[in-house]
């Protein structure tokens, strides 16, 4: 397991290894080692606290290890890795001084790629980049994403924090990272299972989730010039609270799903919305009619419409408007799905039909009536 200290340009600039003189030099240029060492300390617990048994060693190395022998019962495992960012969300945590659910809304970014071909998320790795290290904003970041890891069933395995004056001004960061999981070779999910009569069932997001914030925020603060401690009627909070709401994380409950029934293939709904995600996992024969009606968007997605003139189909191609994750399961198995993820906590429902495809509309997703009231 590794969580390395502060590091610029030359990664051999760490507390171990710089003598005194190094350390004041490289603090005059910007860089300060020792608040990169607080910063791995006040870290520790929460890294900890992600542990898998098949994770070696502890914090500080230079790699991190994972006993992949220590995983039972694979006939053929096969490893499914995805890296990802959390995008312009990061700058609503920055103007709010709260950083310490950013790092749910990567892990969220991260496992659930993974998840939607049946792999189980094993370690993740993370990558912060800060204009200075602030010991406790980092420790923040690192605690909403090991807790994102601990939602997911992942460890945190490693990381790195850099310090990067001069690119970045002294309280801008951003945040990155990579997962690798494991999946049965025969039991991999995707458009190869798919087949007419298939029913799509929706899983309610917790919102925004992390994409289209650069929409949202060029659409509520740059153009409508609201404030983040406004309190916006239609949400019953602050805004700020709103677009802080942490991505809701469906890693273990898509697992739980495809132990329990029958699933041909799941999408991540994420930058491009529901019809293009969707569409991803639907072969060039078919074609999926989604019903609008089946179900209300939360208040925040018809408020960032309304506020800043957007059409429809811009609107859905761009936010996830209340579904953040889909699964296309036989008809037979539709309520064994309802009822695995509702006793999960996850509000589901059935929302579209795969069909056989006409002549013009192979592989596409139309979105069809009005969301309901």
């Amino acid at each position: 397991m590794t969580q390395e200290p502060t590091s610029s340009d030359a990664t051999a600039y760490t507390a171990a290894g710089a003598t005194a003189t190094t350390a004041t030099a490289y603090a005059a240029a910007g860089v300060d080692i020792e608040a990169g060492d607080r910063a791995v300390e006040l870290m520790k617990a929460s890294v900890a606290a992600t542990r898998r048994p098949e994770v070696l060693g502890g914090l500080g190395g230079f790699a991190g290890f994972f006993d992949a022998s220590a995983l039972a019962g694979y006939r053929r495992p096969v490893l499914a890795t995805s890296t990802d960012g959390v995008g312009t969300k990061v700058a609503i945590a920055q103007a709010l001084d709260r950083h310490d659910t950013i790092g749910q809304d990567l892990i969220g970014m991260l496992v659930d790629d993974l998840v939607v071909v049946g792999a189980e998320p094993l370690f993740v790795t993370d990558y912060i980049a800060c204009g200075r290290v602030v010991p406790e904003r980092i420790a923040g970041i690192v605690s909403g994403i090991a807790r994102g890891c601990e939602l997911a069933g992942a460890a945190l395995l490693g990381g790195e924090t850099a310090e990067h004056p001069g690119l970045l001004d002294p309280d801008e960061y951003d945040i990155a990272g990579a997962t690798t999981g494991v999946v049965e070779y025969d039991r991999i999910l995707g458009p190869e299972r798919v087949r007419p009569g298939d029913v799509v069932v929706a899983l309610r997001s917790s919102g925004l989730h992390s994409n289209g914030y650069s929409l949202v925020r060029h659409v509520l603060l740059d153009r409508a010039g609201w404030a983040l401690d406004r309190e916006v009627p239609e949400l019953g909070r602050a805004l700020g609270e709103e677009l802080l709401v942490p991505t809701r994380i469906y890693a273990r409950d898509c697992l739980a799903l495809v132990d329990a029934t029958e699933v041909h293939a799941m999408s991540h709904i994420t930058g491009g919305g529901l019809a293009n995600n969707l569409a991803r996992v639907i072969p060039d024969h078919l074609t999926v009619r989604v019903d609008r009606a089946t179900w209300t968007p939360q208040p925040i997605f018809p408020l960032v419409q309304q506020v800043g003139g957007i059409s429809r189909p811009d609107i859905e191609a761009t936010l996830n408007m209340g579904v953040g994750m889909v699964a296309v399961v036989p008809a037979a198995a539709v309520d064994a799905t309802l009822a695995t993820l509702g006793a999960r906590g996850i509000d589901s429902w059935a929302c579209g039909e795969v069909r056989t495809a006409g002549s013009d509309d192979g592989g596409t997703v139309i979105l069809e009536g009005r969301h309901a009231a």
